[in-house]
């Protein structure tokens, strides 16, 4: 899997979005703060449009990311927020300048439909707080610095605590995933990328705790849980319950859906839809770890 050039000072990252509108205030912060790490950040045209949710009609949306992905002084892109979009529009995407010349692709939740289209391609995403997440809750300082580490080139290096779910293993493979509900979306589409021998990482944010199941049965149901190497299960955010309870929490049904498997899998993982979540190299070979101590999720070192 290909990744893109590593970023250096005077590189430069844009910031638009195939999704929901985000405040201009915040993108405005953000890109203070890139320009702050020494890059030349450029907006979009229509990343403060407003089409009734999204940040312009899809044909705006579409142009903007097209021209962004053509453009080769740009490096970087950076998706101001998530929400719903991305699918609608992804179609109508040309990659084949973009796979002459790939850049980074930076975002997450709907953007999970562009990440997992990219390792379909054979090429690099990042999975991150977005343009529209750099703001002053607590976690968003660490989210927003792991990003800058992986577009400077340092490896993926990190861990969760001891969780009563985790099974216990050693896995390797190159990191898929993303927001729970877009990878369900995702399946039998152009934009799937292959789960053989995948270390999946799943995060969700305000599902009904059926509609989790729903879905983890559909993955089995389909042969994807059976196939990978790993799992990692990161936030699992506002779940919430019918009058009647589900009966299980999130964890439990995804734990329950990958039982009969052997590969290891670590719940707790701080990736998601809360201030802290760090960022990931989706498509990049990585190893998970879980033992009685923890999870390690990390890229191994190359050999010299």
């Amino acid at each position: 899997m290909q990744h893109p050039p590593y970023l250096q000072a005077g590189d430069t990252i844009a910031i638009t979005s195939t999704a929901r509108w985000a405040e201009e205030a915040i993108i405005l912060k953000a890109k203070a703060l890139l320009e702050g790490w020494g890059f030349n950040v450029v907006l979009g045209k229509y990343v403060f449009s407003r089409h009734h949710q999204f940040a312009g009609t899809d044909e705006q949306r579409l142009q903007e990311f097209q021209q962004m992905l053509n453009d080769p002084s740009i490096r970087a892109i950076l998706f101001s927020r998530g929400g719903y979009g991305t699918t609608r529009i992804i179609d109508g995407v040309d990659w084949n300048r973009f796979l002459q010349q790939p850049k980074w692709l930076c975002g997450f939740s709907d953007v999970t439909a562009i990440l997992c289209h990219l390792c379909s391609l054979g090429v690099q995403g990042i999975h991150c707080t977005m343009a529209g997440g750099f703001d002053e809750q607590p976690g968003r300082t660490q989210s927003i610095e792991s990003l800058r580490k992986l577009l400077l080139g340092e490896p993926l290096a990190i861990k969760a605590p001891v969780h009563a779910l985790n099974r216990a293993g050693k896995a390797a493979g190159i990191l898929l995933g993303g927001n729970l509900s877009l990878l369900n979306n995702l399946i039998a589409t152009a934009s799937e990328p292959s789960y053989d021998g995948a270390v999946l990482f799943m995060e969700d944010l305000d599902e009904y705790l059926y509609h989790v199941d729903r879905m983890m049965v559909h993955l089995k149901r389909s042969g994807r849980l059976e196939r990978l190497s790993g799992l990692v299960v990161g936030q699992m955010s506002g779940m919430r319950d019918n009058a009647v309870p589900f009966g299980k929490d999130a964890y439990e049904i995804i734990q329950e859906h990958v039982a009969a498997y052997s590969y290891p899998v670590a719940f707790g993982f701080e990736i998601g839809h809360e201030p802290l979540n760090l960022a990931v190299p989706v498509g990049a070979r990585v190893v998970l770890e879980v033992s009685d101590s923890g999870a390690a999720l990390f890229q191994p070192v190359p050999m010299s």
